[in-house]
């Protein structure tokens, strides 16, 4: 009798346990299809926060998504409704990118009530640079003031907008600094063929676009610094053109890249070691000491680097170059995928150009004002090879300040170099 009841129970229970399986089913298919819509949503969602799209245009695309989600799940079943409003947002997000890419701007420099503030300048536009069309932003509280040229932020191929809200903004108060997205990178992805890229052709472009400078601003000298790779472009620069420069200020400079990187990996290997880290270790130990060259040839180089950058306190190169730029308001959707494909493609075109570099013996003498801010504890660009030029160099005046940063100098230590030595050395009293 009792296994006859047993039986009875366990028939009369299996529905009741199908029933709440397909309900969790069911639930967990809702919660997967409700995250691809958020996913799908998200280029709307960050117009307002990382794009200089106007108001009334990422509302009108926010409150079209909201519309679509009501109609579809009111007026449709559950199945169809998901297919509708996956449908809908896809046309909405490409709606949102081209807008991004329309409305890409450089924020205006504003008064304390958030009117443009007279007599500032702050514009993104294209120029033409031997042949070829290029980005750049103008921006400053005075357009009178001395005109200042930014490499980049590094690489090659790193473009230069992003450095707009960090190292550059407080320079705006004593220069027109001009930020400069270099071909083969976010807007001026398209310049020129990558595979044509030299590093003399960026050299001859950074000339090209200093003429511009002193012409538009008739001014018969600029400035210009660099930071990592935008110091061996610089130093080049003030070489080959030391007539056009009031000075030049490297930050993170550049000497000899070859012995440079060899001494990062080997340091990078003993510290990796010595904290006990051994898949990093042998990861290292399996790629071998640079120059690298080849496919993959720029994740050999990231992964020595990334030891690094932690030993200085900085943040990985992938947050630096890749995450960075997703903020800057100048770069819609699609600039942003350009910065991130052009800083690989570029650097495996130029970085192998760079093998021979050695400043001492190619620029040892400049006829241009040189200044050095530079990390004491910089293993990037290694501190000792940088001190090493510093005293071979002959310039008509030089200086090599140290700091405590690690790979480049923070926007304090910039801006206090800036007004409170070279400005009051360099600068023709009026």
């Amino acid at each position: 009798m009792s296994t006859l009841t047993h039986s009875i129970q366990i028939k009369t229970n299996a529905p009741s346990v199908r029933s709440v399986a397909g309900k969790i089913g069911r639930s967990i298919l809702y919660v997967l299809a409700a995250f691809l819509a958020v996913l799908l949503a998200v280029p709307m969602l960050l117009l307002p926060l990382t794009t200089a799209v106007p108001a009334p245009v990422w509302i009108l695309l926010l409150a079209g998504a909201a519309a679509l989600a009501y109609g579809a799940f009111h007026f449709f079943q559950p199945l169809l409704a998901f297919g509708i409003l996956y449908g809908g947002l896809i046309v909405l997000a490409v709606i949102a990118g081209v807008a991004s890419q329309i409305f890409a701007a450089t924020p205006p420099i504003t008064d304390a009530n958030g009117k443009p503030l007279p007599g500032s300048i702050a514009v993104l536009e294209q120029v033409e640079l031997n042949g070829s069309k290029q980005w750049i932003t103008i921006r400053g509280k005075d357009a009178t003031k001395p005109v200042l040229l930014y490499l980049g932020i590094g690489g090659p191929g790193a473009g230069g907008f992003p450095a707009t809200f960090t190292s550059l903004s407080p320079l705006e108060e004593h220069f027109v600094v001009v930020n400069w997205d270099q071909p083969g990178t976010a807007k001026s992805y398209d310049a020129v063929p990558i595979s044509t890229l030299t590093v003399d052709r960026f050299v001859a472009d950074a000339h090209a676009l200093t003429q511009l400078l002193r012409e538009r601003f008739g001014q018969e000298k600029i400035y210009v610094m660099g930071l990592s790779w935008g110091t061996i472009v610089g130093t080049k620069l003030v070489h080959q053109h030391p007539e056009l420069f009031h000075a030049y200020l490297g930050t993170g400079q550049m000497v000899n890249t070859t012995e440079n990187d060899v001494f990062g990996y080997e340091f990078a290997v003993k510290l990796a070691t010595e904290r006990g880290d051994t898949a990093t270790a042998d990861t290292l130990r399996r790629n071998g000491p640079p120059p690298y060259r080849g496919d993959g040839m720029q994740f050999k180089y990231a992964a020595y680097n990334n030891v690094l950058f932690d030993y200085m306190g900085n943040p990985r190169l992938e947050m630096i170059l890749l995450l960075v730029p997703q903020l800057a308001r100048e770069y819609g959707y699609w600039d942003r995928v350009n910065f991130d494909r052009g800083l690989i493609e570029s650097f495996a075109q130029l970085y192998p150009q760079l093998r021979d570099l050695d400043f001492t013996t190619q620029a040892n003498k400049v006829d241009v004002p040189m200044y050095f801010l530079h990390g004491r504890n910089d293993v990037n660009a290694v501190s000792a090879l940088v001190e090493r030029y510093y005293d071979i160099l002959q310039a008509p005046h030089k200086e090599l300040i140290w700091i405590e940063s690690g790979h480049g100098a923070t926007a304090d230590e910039i801006l206090d170099t800036f007004v409170n030595r070279i400005l009051p050395q360099t600068l023709p009293v009026k």
